[in-house]
């Protein structure tokens, strides 16, 4: 089985998100960098799946030079090799379609990415390969099992679980439960850098959206304390106050 896992470079999560250029541009001075951990859970899966010779495992990133930090740490944790598509990712139309693209020139029998990233929380490109390459796609997934022609995926729904069997070859963007992620171990981290890790030029496609400001979220009010005895006070106050009723 040849499996391609999808990888974004993110903000760590406890990164101070600030904005330059009144605000139209991400701020990177000083953020640290991750992968995002939904992909990892994602590679990590993929890696139990073709481990003992039963297949490869190729990481995908659209990206500058700044993310290839990312990718080594995915080749660490056990990736055969890697793909970096040389461009800024600038939106989950635009990854999707350098991503389908390289695709359809390189078939692989199971393509898997994160359920979102950390950074927009979009979801939206594992359902966009689908669609591109034609593919069954299957978001939020909590469990993954294989067989020979067939896949058995889990999700959660509203009230229970739906279980599906897919055919070769589909998209998933997994979630937690899928896999536990995997920490490189120093034989991983020192063959990780002569692992093959090409790079591509993108292809043309129409940008659809455009950032116009970023701004952050509202600092927290104060708390107000309402007495338990004084239901009036407070259905008073999320009248008129929190406007919730």
């Amino acid at each position: 089985m040849n499996i391609l896992v999808c990888v974004s470079n993110v903000p760590d999560t406890t990164t101070k998100i600030t904005f330059t250029d009144n605000n139209t541009q991400f701020n990177t001075n000083g953020v640290q960098f991750i992968l995002n951990p939904y992909d990892e859970i994602a590679l990590s899966r993929a890696i139990e799946l073709t481990d003992g010779g039963k297949g490869t495992v190729t990481v995908i990133n659209v990206g500058e030079v700044n993310t290839e930090a990312t990718i080594r740490k995915a080749l660490a944790i056990g990736a055969t090799d890697a793909v970096r598509i040389n461009a800024k990712p600038h939106d989950a139309w635009y990854v999707a379609y350098q991503i389908a693209e390289y695709v359809k020139a390189n078939p692989f029998d199971l393509i898997l990415t994160g359920r979102e990233s950390i950074d927009y929380n979009g979801s939206k490109v594992a359902g966009m390969l689908g669609e591109l390459l034609d593919l069954p796609s299957v978001s939020i997934i909590k469990k993954l099992d294989a067989a020979d022609k067939d896949a058995t995926v889990e999700r959660e729904i509203e009230g229970g679980k739906e279980i599906l069997t897919i055919p070769y070859p589909f998209v998933a963007g997994t979630a937690e439960g899928v896999a536990e992620p995997k920490i490189p171990n120093m034989r991983g981290i020192m063959s990780a850098r002569t692992k093959p890790l090409t790079v591509i030029e993108p292809v043309e496609v129409k940008i659809y959206s455009e950032v116009l400001s970023y701004e952050t979220p509202a600092p927290r009010g104060q708390v107000k304390l309402v007495p338990a005895d004084d239901t009036a006070k407070l259905v008073e106050l999320l009248h008129t106050e929190a406007r919730v009723i």
